[in-house]
């Protein structure tokens, strides 16, 4: 059984033969991609607060010195993205900062807030009236958490790193499995396009990475809503000194995301933390959200590439490579997709708010700018 699961309303049970036949997959069992995207996006860490302590993560700032972005802020930084052409505001923060930390939770209560999900409806509204689309990744989240943020995203996301119950996770507020299954199955049922996918080498095994990949498959069966899987190495930093993946180690774990995953659902690495060119052969067909203007605040060692990086990535498998938006175009509605659009369309109940919707299709500046990057120009 997958640690924790059993502590939330969430099935999810994966065969030992569908585990056994992924182990056997490599390189050479999966093709290319025909073309690779990306998305242009500003990096807001609305706290550097955090309930857990991953002994891997640069990211949490412990109590006391730990940060909270005003909305005046995030205003500013969300102009920056807007001026630079992003479509794509990336909202970040630790899981309940303001559960851990007493004055992240006095600065909200001041603000009008009682907790940092009405605070980040405020923050992705600014950003809708500045002309650019959401994507919030604020870690675990009930039903009730995301539903306060759900209609002002176009798109959402948690890693989940690994079914595994691995030391790197330790602590007295320990992650669990269960807890980012089940925040990805309530995205599930709320209907919210998203992001997820694994974190390679914090300890798991290979058996758990082929056990993630097919978790995450037997949610987006369910629910339809999972539109890129992220395979992503972990890096050396300050806080972490025992290694990353090597070459080959990567080079499998991408194939086998591709080939457990469907057609639709995007393999990605990140490629400040992976060299994408020796990864193209094996199924990745996105280099997900890369700011032209703001660092990679959970990785602050590994700068973004520039846009020309990519291209090179791009020209080194010989494809071409397109911008995307931070939401899939499968799951726009039929009026937005572009008149090239040839993929599979997502099934069920709509997938964005009115609110996106009217963000997407306003006769604005933002909106020619979001269909400019639909019609490729």
């Amino acid at each position: 059984m997958i640690p924790g699961i059993d502590e939330y309303d969430v099935d999810v049970s994966v065969e030992e033969a569908a585990i056994e036949s992924l182990l056997d997959v490599g390189p050479a069992d999966v093709e290319p991609a025909p073309e690779l995207s990306f998305a242009r996006n500003v990096f807001v860490p609305l706290t550097t607060a955090c309930r857990y302590t991953c002994t891997y993560c640069t990211y949490f700032d412990p109590p006391g010195e730990a940060s909270l972005l005003s909305p005046e802020e995030v205003r500013g930084i969300l102009q920056t993205g807007v001026d630079a052409g992003c479509t794509e505001a990336l909202f970040t923060f630790g899981d309940d900062p303001d559960d851990r930390y007493t004055a992240i939770h006095d600065q909200l209560a001041e603000w009008g807030h009682r907790s940092i999900h009405e605070y980040l409806r405020e923050v992705c509204e600014i950003a809708l009236d500045e002309g650019i689309l959401p994507h919030s990744n604020p870690g675990d989240q009930t039903y009730e958490q995301m539903q306060t943020v759900a209609d002002v995203n176009a798109s959402m996301g948690v890693m989940l790193e690994t079914t595994a119950d691995v030391d790197v996770h330790a602590g007295s507020r320990r992650k669990t499995p269960g807890q980012r299954l089940n925040t990805i199955a309530n995205a599930g049922k709320l209907s919210v396009p998203f992001t997820t996918g694994v974190l390679v080498g914090i300890g798991e095994d290979w058996r758990d990475r082929a056990e993630s990949l097919l978790a995450i498959r037997e949610l987006h069966d369910r629910y339809d809503h999972i539109q890129e899987v992220i395979v992503q190495p972990v890096a050396e930093n300050e806080r972490w000194q025992d290694g990353t993946p090597d070459r080959d180690t990567m080079r499998r774990v991408v194939a086998m995301a591709r080939h457990a995953l469907p057609e639709e659902v995007s393999v990605q690495v990140p490629p400040n933390l992976a060299d994408a060119r020796e990864l193209v052969d094996c199924g990745i067909d996105d280099l997900g959200g890369v700011s032209p203007i703001t660092d990679d605040h959970i990785n602050p060692d590994y700068a973004w590439p520039a846009l020309n990086e990519l291209e090179t990535v791009a020209d080194h498998a010989g494809v071409p490579l397109r911008e995307r938006l931070p939401v899939y175009e499968r799951f726009l509605p039929a009026e937005l997709r572009s008149s090239g659009f040839e993929g599979r369309v997502a099934e069920g109940d709509d997938w964005l708010s009115g609110r996106i919707v009217d963000a997407l299709a306003e006769q604005s500046v933002a909106g020619e700018r979001y269909r400019a990057v639909l019609a490729g120009d």
